[in-house]
């Protein structure tokens, strides 16, 4: 089991940069897949990017490839979502959740969800 807790959630522009963080606050995030996802007021719960255990695989939504690199650095027990070029259809609460599936794309593939960032990006 594996508790998960993100931040680094915020207001920027359009445009620009935002690192998220997913941190184990109990457990070992090395034993896990982690997936990021985010969804929108109104909205369904969509995938955005997931990595392996190793980190030596990684999967991304075609709406945030080329801007958004997920990493893990075990050593902390965090897994990171950076994002660049920062856009408006950006704006959500980003979740990120743990699993022992390979990282695909489906919620029911993680069992273990943290309770959300807030991210707005403003025109």
């Amino acid at each position: 089991q594996v508790r998960m807790r993100e931040s680094g959630g915020g207001l920027v522009q359009a445009g620009g940069s935002l690192r998220l963080s997913c941190a184990a606050s109990e457990g070992t995030v090395s034993n896990y897949a982690v997936g990021w996802f985010r969804q929108a007021p109104g909205s369904d719960r969509k995938f955005v990017a997931a990595v392996n255990q190793s980190g030596g695989y990684t999967n991304y939504a075609d709406a945030v490839k080329g801007r958004f690199t997920i990493s893990r650095d075990n050593a902390k027990n965090t897994v990171y979502l950076h994002m660049n070029t920062l856009k408006p259809d950006d704006t959500a609460v980003y979740y990120c959740a743990a699993g022992t599936h390979p990282p695909g794309v489906r919620l029911s593939e993680y069992r273990y969800w943290g309770q959300g960032t807030q991210v707005t990006v403003s025109s």
